[in-house]
């Protein structure tokens, strides 16, 4: 059975810097690109960031420059350095892993397999 399990999230003054970890079981992620998602209230679920399993990354341009995603294969946990953080990034945090062999958009939800059950971040004015 596989687990992602999300943690790091909570309440941040704006400005300020959060790290979120996803650890994974029951799935060797080193084979996986892998995602995180974010949902805020009242809106649809978006996409935030990926890593390939080349490490290539992508991000939207709402987070360029101030997101950092990570992988480390041999702790099977993936990770979002987020800086300069804004009201306006206040969602549930979701990790993703993808399809094996998919060859589409990183940014699409679709192409990924299994969710974590999400964790909150709060970015205070």
């Amino acid at each position: 059975q596989v687990q992602l399990v999300e943690s790091g999230g909570g309440l941040v003054q704006a400005g300020g810097s959060l790290r979120l970890s996803c650890a994974a079981s029951g799935r060797d992620i080193s084979r996986s690109d892998m995602g995180w998602f974010r949902q805020a209230p009242g809106k649809e679920r978006e996409f935030v960031a990926a890593i390939t399993t080349g490490a290539h990354t992508a991000y939207p341009d709402s987070v360029k420059g101030r997101f950092t995603i990570s992988r480390d294969n041999a702790k099977n946990t993936v990770y979002l350095q987020m800086n300069s953080l804004k009201t306006e990034d206040t969602a549930v945090y979701y990790c993703a892993a993808r399809y094996y062999g998919r060859s589409g958009s990183l940014s699409d939800q679709l192409q990924y397999a299994y969710w974590g059950q999400g964790t909150q971040v709060t970015v205070s004015s």
